[in-house]
């Protein structure tokens, strides 16, 4: 496990496929998946193992993996090719939020609410088995439009709006750094964090034009998060079509 100095300062399948027919609504009452974000990178050593991890969880219905790359290994012999500033950004919160004095790598924070080693597979699952579930976003992306049915949450929620577009996966030949002649396979990578309006917790369909996303990316995340705990209180998932 690699420990950055001290700063101060997350399967694939629909929620819900369309707006029409009770069938359809019905999605929202279905498990909704237990968001695991790990923080890697293709520099760090420790992080192989946990990337593995990732890509077993990638084949459960009920959890959804998102590989968060950081930026702060790219000045120790490797560039991550998938790493950016919004993952840092993201885990230097969680840090704030869970009461941990710095970062490290490879964490993996479940439904923004505990954080554990990423590549300890008996507690990631743990942590995993023992989360709160989350409420259900009807999410669809069609024609250039992203089309939102945001549940009722008893109490209400200061919450932001976060959608990931995320690519499933990749393989990446290391040539330098600590996993220099290493095959690196990777699963779930956020390429990029786009925020939307924020949310009060109360029942409400939206529409707006779906954001350009990079190349490779063929499923969006769309996370309802708490303003002051950064607890992860709804998720929506959608595969975009082929195509």
């Amino acid at each position: 496990m690699h420990f950055t100095k001290f700063r101060f300062c997350g399967l694939l399948f629909p929620i819900l496929a369309n707006f029409g027919g009770a069938a359809r609504a019905d999605a929202l009452a279905q498990v909704v998946p237990v968001v695991a974000e790990l923080f890697t990178s293709q520099g760090c050593s420790s992080c192989p193992p946990a990337d593995a991890v990732l890509g077993e969880l990638s084949l459960r219905s009920d959890v959804l993996p998102l590989a968060f790359h950081v930026t702060y290994w790219n000045d120790l012999g490797w560039q991550d090719r998938y790493s950016f500033s919004s993952a840092d950004a993201r885990q230097y919160r969680y840090a704030s939020a869970l009461g941990r004095r710095g970062v490290y790598t490879p964490q993996l924070v479940v439904n923004g609410r505990r954080e554990v080693v990423g590549s300890n597979r008996s507690a990631v699952l743990q942590a995993i088995g023992t989360a709160q579930q989350a409420a259900g976003i009807g999410l669809v992306a069609e024609q250039g439009v992203l089309r939102v049915r945001l549940p009722d949450l008893a109490g209400g929620c200061d919450c932001e709006l976060l959608l990931l577009g995320v690519l499933p996966r990749a393989q990446t030949a290391v040539a330098r750094g600590e996993n220099s002649g290493h095959v690196l396979r990777e699963f779930n990578i956020v390429r990029q964090v786009y925020p939307l309006a924020g949310w009060n917790g109360v029942a409400e369909r939206r529409a707006q034009p779906l954001p350009r996303l990079p190349a490779g990316v063929s499923l969006i995340v769309l996370l309802a998060q708490r303003r002051g705990d950064a607890r992860i209180v709804a998720v929506g998932v959608e595969k975009l079509p082929s195509g």
